[in-house]
C-alpha cells in the first residue's frame, strides 16, 4: 500500500499498513552466516548488515543490482535571520555542479556504483521564516513529500539519500529539538562554518521556532519548521518502505529529516541505515536517542549524501562476503 499524501491525516492513516521486515529471510541469512567458512561473528558489523539487507529484500542472499542516490535541494526563509555564512544562491550553484558532475558526491557515487540524481525543489521560492509562522503550508509540505516519494525508483535495491540547502543545518537542529526535546544548543552546530555570533543566532532561532510550534503533531513538524528537501527526504523514506527497499540516510540533516516519521512511529525507521556519524555535534546525541548505530565515523560533515555513498561500499563488501563465501560443507571442511 502506497502512502496517501492528500493530507496529514490521510498520511497518518496510510502508515499503519506498510510492509515489515521479512523475518524468515533474515533468519535464513543468519543461518547461512553460521555455515560460512569463518568463525561465527568474525566479520562483525558486515554480518549484521547482510542480515539486515536480507530481511528487507526478502531473500537469504541479498544483492545490490541498482543503487539509487537522490540528493534533494531546497532554500529556506529562516536564512533572513542571519543563520548562515553563505548566500542562498550557493544552493542553485551547487545543484548545477551536481548536474555537471563536479561535486564530491558525483565522485563518491561513481566509485561506489550508485546512480545519482539531484532534485531541486522550488529554489526560487524559499520556505517561510518559521519563527513567524509555519515554514510551509500543509499543501506545500505534502507536495514536497510527494516529490520525494515519486523520485524513488521502484526497481532500486537500495536508496541513498542526501541533501543540499544553505541554512538547512538550522532546519535540522529545529527538527531535532522539536522531535527529541532537550535544549536548542544541544542540536545546533557550526554547519558550513558559522562563527560564534552566527552560532548564537542559530540557537536563538531554533529555540524561538520550536517554541512557536510546540503544539503541532509529529508529521506536521515537517511543515512547521522543516524545508522542502527535508520533506522530500521523508517522502522518499516512506516510498521506499512501501516497496520494502532499504534506505541509507546520510548524516545529521538527513537523519533529522526523518525524525518526524520516527516521532510518529519509531518502526517507520526500521528499514533505514545511517551511513555515518556526522561531525555536527548534535548527530551523536540524535543517534543515541533513536537507537541507530552508524556504519562509519570519519569526521565528515559535507552532506550531499557523501557519507551514504562511502557507506554503500562497505555494504557491498558485506553482501559480497555473505553471498560469495563457501560454506564449510562446500569447502569440505569439518
Amino acid at each position: 500500500m502506497q502512502p496517501d499524501f492528500s493530507s496529514f491525516d490521510a498520511l497518518a492513516r496510510s502508515l499503519t499498513d506498510l510492509p515489515a521486515l521479512d523475518l524468515a529471510a533474515a533468519e535464513a541469512a543468519q543461518a547461512r552466516q553460521a555455515e560460512l567458512t569463518k568463525p561465527p561473528g568474525s566479520l562483525g558489523r558486515l554480518e549484521e548488515l547482510a542480515i539486515f539487507m536480507a530481511g528487507w529484500q526478502g531473500t537469504s542472499r541479498p544483492r545490490i543490482e541498482r543503487a539509487q542516490a537522490l540528493v534533494f535541494a531546497g532554500n529556506h526563509g529562516i536564512c533572513a535571520r542571519g543563520v548562515n555564512p553563505f548566500p542562498q544562491e550557493v544552493t542553485a550553484a551547487m545543484v548545477a555542479n551536481f548536474k555537471a558532475g563536479g561535486a564530491a558526491i558525483n565522485q563518491l557515487c561513481a566509485v561506489a556504483g550508485a546512480e545519482m540524481t539531484v532534485v531541486p525543489l522550488d529554489l526560487d521560492r524559499p520556505t517561510a521564516d518559521f519563527t513567524e509562522g509555519p515554514a510551509m503550508t500543509e499543501d506545500e509540505c505534502l507536495a514536497a513529500i510527494q516529490r520525494g516519494a515519486e523520485a524513488v525508483d521502484p526497481g532500486a535495491s537500495i536508496v541513498l539519500l542526501g541533501e543540499m540547502g544553505i541554512g538547512n543545518s538550522t532546519v535540522a537542529a529545529a527538527l531535532a529539538h522539536a522531535c527529541l526535546g532537550g535544549e536548542a544548543e544541544d542540536w545546533v552546530g557550526r554547519g558550513t562554518g558559522a562563527d560564534p555570533q552566527v552560532l548564537a543566532r542559530k540557537v536563538a532561532v531554533v529555540q524561538s521556532g520550536v517554541s512557536h510550534h510546540s503544539r503541532v503533531r509529529p508529521l506536521e513538524r515537517l511543515a512547521a519548521v522543516g524545508g522542502r528537501e527535508q520533506a522530500a527526504i521523508a517522502g522518499a523514506v516512506l516510498a521506499a518502505r512501501a516497496r520494502r527497499i532499504p534506505v541509507m540516510l546520510d548524516g545529521f540533516i538527513c537523519t533529522a529529516a526523518a525524525l518526524p516519521l520516527w516521532s510518529h512511529e519509531p518502526e517507520l525507521f526500521g528499514h533505514c541505515l545511517v551511513a555515518h556519524r556526522s561531525a555536527e555535534p548534535g548527530h551523536a546525541r540524535m543517534l543515541e536517542a533513536i537507537g541507530k548505530r552508524p556504519i562509519l565515523d570519519l569526521g565528515m560533515a559535507l552532506g550531499e549524501g557523501s557519507g551514504a555513498a562511502v557507506a554503500l561500499s562497505v555494504l557491498r563488501h558485506a553482501l559480497a562476503a555473505h553471498d560469495g563465501m563457501a560454506t564449510f560443507a562446500e569447502a569440505g571442511i569439518g
